[in-house]
């Protein structure tokens, strides 16, 4: 990843912009990093695979939810409800 300074950033903006369209681009203030820059497609790319991760994430906690469940069938619901109404 190519590291620039703000001072560099306002003195070569256009090289910055260039080569952040091949890869992102850390910004650093006073010598610690402050900013990335990189191209929409590279964000966009970034944002839809967190995306993925987060359905995948949660797909796997609603099936091991639901595995360990205690849920009866409609059949069983319903016979435990008529049970119930003629105690």
């Amino acid at each position: 990843m190519n590291v620039y300074s703000l001072t560099q950033i306002r003195n070569q903006h256009g090289e910055v912009f260039d080569k952040a369209q091949v890869e992102p681009i850390l910004v650093t203030k006073q010598k610690r990093p402050s900013h990335v820059i990189l191209s929409a497609q590279a964000y966009q790319k970034l944002i839809d695979r967190l995306e993925e991760l987060e359905d995948r994430q949660l797909g796997e906690t609603a099936d091991k939810a639901s595995s360990q469940s205690e849920l009866v069938g409609s059949e069983a619901f319903t016979a435990a409800l008529e049970k119930l109404s003629h105690a």
